[in-house]
């Protein structure tokens, strides 16, 4: 065992071992050509958390040290409705945004998530993206904004959870859940008062009675968040089959960069968006398991009415966002051929 100087010793080199540490942080980031500030939907240790983080570290290792990328999670200075914004006046240099959570700003940006009733069928959603033109238009729509709009990347079906059981698809009526966007207005369709609010809102305002019940982006969302403490019932139709987010990074910042690091910071962007539909898929499943062991528990098996009803809810919407600008219509129009 250490005597008193073996102590003394010990801290003088933990304290030097920290300094040292702290300066080679200090030394990377000046050393880098490239400062970027990465803000995402989601709170420090969290599943998809950490997936972001290494698209940071990817950067930074593929760029050999010429990009460093300072990853911001959800609460850490900027709000899952402000990334867009922050992306906009370049507060930000990346970002990993809800696009519903800025419906009124950017209505493509929900056209590009996903309308309620879409496909899950991860082959169609990259068509639409990579072969049919979504990718061209979003790149547009977004450039008008003083973004660039780089590779979009999917994940997994939209579930709304409960604090009290869905017998019927009447039961929606009155209450007021957490779903922002199209999700929100799908919901008001079948009765119920959507309230926008921030990934990080969703457990305290189920837990004090704010909010009734919430969608999460998906399943896993809903695991991390720890909602089945406070919301046990999950009802059993998806509001949507699938939701398609984008990276993006703002123009001037892009523009600075040379050829060869733009191909890097697209060929981590691509290796992402690989990343978190593998991973996803698997946590899907290991999510629903941990959440019934904690007391999960499913709606009754709908009625072929409420069926009905759940898909007619849904039904206007396209028209409805194809009349919001001409980047939406342009969207709508190419999803319908495909249909």
């Amino acid at each position: 065992m250490f005597g008193l100087k073996g102590k003394k010793l010990a801290k003088v080199l933990l304290t030097a071992s920290l300094s040292v540490s702290a300066l080679s942080a200090s030394f990377s980031v000046f050393s880098a050509e490239y400062n970027w500030r990465f803000a995402n939907l989601y709170g420090r240790g969290t599943a998809f958390g950490e997936v972001y983080e290494d698209l940071a570290k990817n950067i930074e290792t593929m760029s050999n040290g010429r990009i460093h990328v300072q990853v911001l999670y959800s609460g850490e200075g900027i709000g899952t409705s402000g990334i867009f914004g922050a992306l906009k006046s370049g507060l930000i240099t990346m970002g990993a945004p809800f696009q519903s959570m800025n419906a009124g700003e950017f209505p493509a940006g929900v056209v590009e998530i996903g309308l309620p009733g879409g496909t899950q069928n991860t082959a169609k959603l990259m068509t639409l993206f990579h072969e049919r033109g979504w990718g061209q238009i979003l790149k547009k729509a977004y450039g008008e904004q003083g973004i660039t709009w780089l590779e979009p990347y999917i994940q997994p079906a939209v579930y709304v959870i409960t604090k009290k059981p869905i017998k019927s698809i009447k039961d929606f009526k009155g209450m007021k859940i957490r779903a922002p966007g199209a999700y929100g207005k799908f919901l008001r369709n079948l009765g119920a008062s959507p309230v926008s609010l921030s990934w990080s809102e969703i457990y305290t305002s189920l837990a004090t009675g704010v909010i009734d019940g919430s969608i999460g982006s998906n399943m896993i969302d809903h695991r991390d968040g720890n909602h089945v403490e406070v919301a046990k019932y999950m009802y059993r139709l998806p509001v949507a089959g699938a939701q398609v987010l984008p990276i993006l990074v703002n123009t001037k910042a892009w523009n600075k960069l040379p050829d060869d690091l733009k191909a890097i910071v697209k060929g981590a962007t691509a290796e992402h968006a690989i990343e978190q539909i593998t991973k996803s898929t698997l946590w899907e499943s290991q999510a629903l398991q941990e959440m019934e062991a904690q007391g999960l528990k499913w709606s009754p098996e709908p009625s072929d009415a409420d069926k009905k009803a759940w898909k007619a809810a849904g039904s206007s919407l396209a028209k409805e966002y194809a009349k919001e600008n001409p980047y939406s219509k342009e969207l709508i129009t190419i999803l319908q051929k495909q249909q």
